[in-house]
């Protein structure tokens, strides 16, 4: 079955989400840079979560610390994914899921692009302690609380078109045993 179009108004969600999440991230950032100091830790709930000001060159956990370019180069695929795939939307979750995933790619793209050392090599302004394993910003919020969506939504069979596809191994004709199931329309979460 062909993927219908998407419904103007979910595109246009995915846009004003990624939008917030832009603003947000940014303007928190901005905030760090002004108020904390570099290294310094500020406890917020003890030990559990805190503000931290740091430079992250790399990715998560400061991990591929020389490959910068890659994560560049990563932020501007995600970003022109999701807009391709965005025609699709049929679903009110998956739109917050893509939206929040684009928000959060072009928020630490924004970084990379713009800041110290310089273009497409700058670092990741990150602020938010979480216990001594890392430290992050809004953006990476975005990007995981996307990422746990969309796993979310596979597992539950929810297509990005707003179809939903049975539970493996499900049938509700034994005559029909083996064959797959025709996706049904309409089926958001």
């Amino acid at each position: 079955m062909p993927s219908r179009p998407a419904r103007p108004r979910l595109v246009l969600g995915v846009l004003v989400l990624a939008a917030a999440v832009l603003v947000v991230d940014q303007l928190t950032k901005e905030w760090a840079l002004r108020t904390l100091t570099e290294g310094e830790r500020t406890p917020v709930l003890g030990d559990l979560l805190g503000l931290t000001l740091l430079r992250n060159p790399g990715a998560a956990l400061s991990f591929a610390t020389g490959m910068t370019w890659v994560f560049t180069l990563a932020a501007v695929a995600v970003t022109v994914v999701v807009l391709r795939v965005s025609h699709r939307l049929g679903s009110r979750s998956w739109a917050l899921a893509l939206g929040l995933l684009l928000g959060g790619a072009v928020g630490n793209l924004v970084d990379r692009l713009t800041r110290e050392p310089g273009f497409a090599r700058g670092h990741v302004i990150d602020f938010i302690a979480y216990g001594d394993w890392f430290v992050g910003n809004v953006a990476d919020i975005a990007i995981v609380a996307a990422a746990g969506l969309i796993v979310l939504l596979s597992l539950r069979g929810v297509g990005m078109d707003g179809s939903r596809a049975p539970a493996a191994g499900t049938s509700d004709d034994p005559s029909n045993e083996g064959a797959p199931a025709p996706s049904q329309p309409g089926g958001d979460a």
